[in-house]
């Protein structure tokens, strides 16, 4: 079990780095429309949750 305060590590396979890297962000997943669902099932790719992590910024 984690600490409360412990910073979530958990990946799911449509994340780019763990939630809070620097020069990262959360945005809708791509692969379910940002409804955690395909086919009536969690999405593989976020985990069902709707959101990924992914980087920001220009280059």
């Amino acid at each position: 079990m984690t600490a409360p305060d412990a910073p979530d590590t958990h990946l799911n396979p449509g994340d780019a780095a763990t939630p809070g890297t620097p020069g990262t962000g959360e945005n809708l997943c791509r692969a379910c429309r940002g409804t955690g669902q395909q086919d009536g099932k969690p999405c593989p790719e976020c985990g069902g949750t709707g959101r990924v992590i992914e980087g920001i910024g220009g280059g």
